[in-house]
Order: C-alpha cells, then sequence, then structure tokens
C-alpha cells in the first residue's frame, strides 16, 4: 500500500503551472536563456509589459526561486533552468503546427529545432548556472 502526505496528492503539473502561469513568465525564462539578464531588456519588444508587471513578475520568479538578482542582473537558477525542456517541447510544438509542404520549410524547421535546442542548452547541459 502507498501512503502519500498531503503534498504528493496535488497534481505535479498543477505545481508547476503554479510557478509558470503567469502571463510573462515563460517569454522572460526565454529571454534569459537567450542571454537578457537586465530589467531594461526584457521590456524590449514587449508591448502590453508595463514596468510595474515586470517588475511584479521577476519579484514573483525570485521568491518562488526560479530567478536571483544579483547587482542588478537577473540570472536563472537551477529550478529555472530545468524548464529548458519545457520550453523546447513548446517550441517544437509550435513549429510542428506550421503548415507546410515544402522541403526547404522542412528543412528551415528542422533548423529552427536545434537552434532551440541550442539556446536551451539541450545539447550541453555544462553550462554554468546559479
Amino acid at each position: 500500500m502507498i501512503f502519500m502526505t498531503k503534498d504528493l496528492m496535488t497534481c505535479p503539473i498543477e505545481n508547476t503551472l503554479k510557478l509558470i502561469n503567469r502571463k510573462w513568465i515563460i517569454v522572460l525564462i526565454r529571454d534569459m536563456f537567450s542571454g537578457k539578464k537586465y530589467f531594461r531588456e526584457f521590456s524590449e519588444g514587449k508591448d502590453g509589459l508595463s514596468n510595474t508587471v515586470l517588475s511584479d513578475t521577476l519579484k514573483f520568479m525570485e521568491q518562488n526561486g526560479l530567478i536571483r538578482k544579483k547587482d542588478g542582473e537577473y540570472r536563472l537558477t537551477h529550478k529555472g533552468f530545468r524548464l529548458n525542456r519545457i520550453l523546447y517541447e513548446m517550441a517544437v510544438f509550435g513549429l510542428d503546427e506550421l503548415e507546410c509542404d515544402d522541403t526547404q520549410d522542412l528543412e528551415v524547421i528542422n533548423m529552427f529545432k536545434d537552434y532551440y535546442a541550442e539556446i536551451l542548452r539541450l545539447i550541453d547541459e555544462s553550462s554554468s548556472i546559479e
């Protein structure tokens, strides 16, 4: 017989969603994998992301152990880094949903899959994280 504590009775998917379900979190994590680290960089090209919302979201991410702020620079923690596979699968899903029959288009899609695998560090997970 298996006994479960109260913490184990909740769905692990729901637990993950509690951390990443805010509107901008996945996009901000993606940006950190792409090299963005400073507050001003995160709002570039994001219409509708106010400084207040950005600040609140970064604080939420820091309080929940996804990122760490040091000397004005935001970095993924190990916990935040582990979301790389989720982001990769989201990217692949989005690419697979593109309708294309052309062989050249399929080659470009595969190049993007490789690109995402590289920036999300699925290829070399020995990269330093905090």
